[in-house]
């Protein structure tokens, strides 16, 4: 069975998350990204409590492309350490997951 995943990354604007997840889905790397404005992010950076406010993309994708996705997004981030994490997609009505896996059956982002 194929592994299915949901890819989370937070970035400065709005403006910078439609970009960037324009590029994943034009590379075929994602199937979906769903963009959250207003995230209010607390944090510990350098040797400080610090505070940002964010946006955040959830991007719906296939384990097999996860280190891909790392590359692509680390080498397109404004952050110095972008935000990367994966959760398995445990469960899913099988015409989404089949429609995710046909999304990025062509992935090329070379």
């Amino acid at each position: 069975m194929e592994s299915f995943i949901l890819v989370m990354t937070t970035l400065p604007s709005r403006e910078e998350a439609e970009q960037l997840a324009e590029r994943l889905l034009k590379a075929r790397l994602i199937a979906c990204a769903n963009i959250v404005p207003a995230v209010s992010s607390l944090f510990h950076w350098k040797g400080k409590l610090d505070r940002a406010e964010e946006v955040l993309v959830l991007m719906k994708s296939r384990k097999k492309y996860f280190k891909d996705l790392t590359e692509w997004i680390q080498a397109h981030h404004s952050y110095e350490v972008p935000e990367i994490i994966a959760l398995p997609i445990v469960a899913g009505s099988q015409e989404y997951l089949d429609w995710i896996e046909e999304e990025t059956s062509l992935a090329d982002w070379n």
